[in-house]
């Protein structure tokens, strides 16, 4: 029997994700750091370590720049965070695009380097090749269609797809395609509402919507979206917190008291012991 200590939390695996197409709706959202992590472990079901992280937190104008380095980095701060949650972590544009061995390799680091259960990648004309050959060497598998971060160079920008008629087309055979590669869920993202219905109905994984319907198998967001940590958000986020003015209300009374010699009280300070 083995020596080390054994998990006494069961984390939610990527069978049981798979199941749960067309029942209840799987939680999902981002993370990015191991105090984020472990506050979003008991609501959530799955938390992604996307490579929205480079936007978020480093202050990137898109995700092209982020490296599977950063990636890996981040994605060792969630697991020391997350318990009961699955962990899925992003494929950084350049590592999986090319062939399939080499996106098998680069996936096969980032399991092995952070200790999550799955990689994501954003689908393609090529990709679903290479999702079925990661797959049948075991490595799960999460899909991406509809607006592709890492296609913004290509695309020009932030774009919601699927409202004509043979881009629609297209999305559509690219959620089959990936679905039927072996990926075990799919994230549809920034669609119209009518199109991420019907991908959900047509694919046998379950479906990840952002910016997409209530219809899908599950949603994700941004975390520092839904929590009002910028000024501007996109049309699909709705926030549940206003946590920039409560940090600015934090600070400025921090400010105050330090110019107010109000910080450190007796409280905050240490004193020579008596004798």
């Amino acid at each position: 029997m083995s020596a080390q200590r054994q998990e006494t939390v069961k984390r939610v695996t990527t069978p049981e994700i798979a199941a749960r197409k067309g029942g209840t709706p799987i939680v999902c959202l981002t993370a990015y750091s191991t105090p984020v992590a472990e506050i979003l472990d008991d609501h959530c079901d799955l938390l992604l370590v996307g490579d929205s992280v480079g936007m978020v937190v480093h202050g990137l104008p898109n995700t092209v720049g982020v490296t599977r380095e950063r990636m890996i980095l981040h994605g060792q701060a969630v697991m020391r965070g997350a318990r009961k949650a699955m962990v899925v972590v992003d494929m950084p544009f350049g590592s999986y695009e090319g062939a399939a061995e080499t996106a098998y390799a680069n996936a096969v680091r980032i399991l092995k380097e952070t200790g999550c259960q799955a990689v994501k990648v954003e689908a393609g004309p090529t990709v679903a090749d290479t999702i079925a050959y990661m797959v049948q060497r075991g490595v799960p598998v999460m899909g991406h269609v509809g607006l592709r971060p890492q296609a913004v160079n290509v695309d020009g920008g932030f774009k919601a797809k699927g409202r004509g008629g043979d881009e629609r087309k297209r999305i559509l055979e690219e959620a089959k395609a990936t679905a039927e590669a072996g990926a075990f869920a799919v994230v549809v993202e920034g669609v119209a509402e009518g199109l991420a219905r019907e991908i959900t109905e047509a694919i046998a994984a379950p479906t990840i919507g952002i910016g997409a319907s209530a219809g899908c198998d599950g949603q994700i967001l941004v975390t520092d979206d839904m929590l009002g940590l910028f000024d501007w958000t996109p049309k699909f986020v709705r926030r549940y917190g206003d946590l920039r003015a409560e940090i600015g209300r934090a600070v400025g009374a921090y400010a105050d008291d330090v110019r107010a010699r109000r910080f450190p009280g007796p409280a905050e300070i240490y004193f020579a012991k008596a004798g």
